[in-house]
């Protein structure tokens, strides 16, 4: 199981997420998350997803459930395809897509981007380094995230941020 304490703008409190994938076959998995609320000790987030990848397209599709902290169940599918840009793999183009409709599918919220991803490998002894710089075409917000290890600090153009720390 994965597990990481999360923090952002749009919470008060920090919190407690865990994540475990169960393999189907060998390009299938079940993925489920969950997360605490640690002000209020309650859950806060809970998905389910089946995650399919297409490894001769560098492609990935999932289709699940998600339970909001509003106690709002919806329906989802996301996308994502990789282009390498280097032939070590190493810097790549990514375009990724997301679109959720509630269960009376009233509501909709969708989501897509853009983006480059840097990885240097033993950027400085035992530290590996990830840089993602990118455009949200439905929001028209350019993004990046640093990850470092364990650490992962998301920002956005509108002041948005995020702080992981995987344990």
């Amino acid at each position: 199981m994965e597990t990481s304490l999360r923090c952002g703008v749009d919470s008060k409190a920090l919190r407690i997420h865990a994540k475990q994938t169960f393999p189907i076959d060998s390009n299938t998995h079940l993925q489920v998350h969950g997360e605490l609320d640690t002000k209020f000790g309650r859950p806060c987030y809970f998905s389910a997803w089946i995650r399919h990848l297409y490894p001769d397209l560098s492609a990935t599709l999932g289709v699940g459930l998600l339970y909001d902290k509003y106690d709002k169940l919806w329906y989802s599918v996301r996308g994502k395809k990789t282009f390498p840009v280097t032939n070590d793999g190493l810097l790549s183009f990514n375009i990724k897509g997301r679109s959720d409709v509630d269960k009376e599918f009233k509501g909709r919220k969708s989501r897509g981007a853009a983006e480059f991803s840097w990885s240097i490998f033993n950027f400085q002894k035992d530290q590996d380094v990830r840089l993602r710089v990118g455009y949200e075409v439905l929001e028209q917000v350019p993004y990046m995230q640093i990850r470092e290890n364990n650490w992962a600090i998301n920002v956005d153009y509108r002041g948005r941020w995020n702080v992981r720390f995987d344990l």
